[in-house]
């Protein structure tokens, strides 16, 4: 398994990045992170892990340059900016299509808190390039219109005590077409900071990444 810290072009700033691929690999997934959160998320961390250990590389990027970082936190303006975020994520993903060692592998996005519709957005500008999408205590009510143009498989991990954000993800459910899974995981609240709980997040998500993504499309 191979471990690299990679710096991603942006604008004239880059966005600094881990790239991690099991060998063999079997599918890329590209993690949008959430609200105030980097590449450095001990959860996104820990999830990633769980994602390597069943043959899936990871590419963990900041989507806020270290200025934008600095403006989010004085103003939390920016984690909001769904078209911004958004066009970072598809930046990922041209990104990781010029590389020799992940170009050919299938795409999943892994997105949490805005994240998730960054994600979302991001796939619904690219389908033909994303598989499968896991939202881990996301807002996908915030890509908007977006949401029913998003073809590809998605899952939406929400901790049962996160009572408003659970709302939010079913309203936004019933406006997608895409195949949708809303699944609830059992006495977590929105950050799963309990015992337990972001490992059944961790395995949820590989399970599905392993099944839409990892697994060779048929034809129609």
């Amino acid at each position: 398994m191979s471990h690299v810290a990679v710096t991603i072009p942006i604008d004239r700033h880059q966005l600094g990045a881990d790239l991690t691929v099991p060998d063999p690999a079997a599918a890329l997934v590209v993690f949008a992170h959430g609200s105030g959160s980097s590449r450095h998320s001990p959860r996104n961390q820990a999830v990633a892990r769980a994602l390597e250990a069943r043959g899936l590389a990871t590419l963990l990027a900041d989507l806020l340059t270290p200025a934008e970082e600095l403006e989010d936190r004085i103003g939390a303006r920016l984690r909001f900016d769904i078209d911004l975020l958004s066009d970072r994520v598809v930046t990922l993903i041209h990104w990781a299509g010029r590389q020799t060692s992940i170009r050919a592998l299938p795409l999943g996005l892994f997105g949490a808190s805005t994240g998730a519709a960054a994600a979302l957005v991001a796939a619904a500008a690219r389908p033909p390039n994303v598989r499968a999408i896991v939202s881990r205590g996301g807002r996908p009510d915030l890509a908007g219109d977006a949401l029913p143009r998003v073809i590809a498989p998605t899952l939406l991990l929400v901790g049962s005590l996160d009572v408003d954000v659970l709302s939010l993800n079913q309203q936004a459910k019933a406006r997608m077409h895409a195949p949708v899974s809303l699944e609830i995981v059992a006495g977590a609240s929105h950050l799963f900071e309990e015992p337990g709980t972001l490992d059944e997040v961790a395995t949820r998500a590989a399970d599905f990444f392993v099944t839409h993504a990892a697994t060779p499309q048929r034809d129609a």
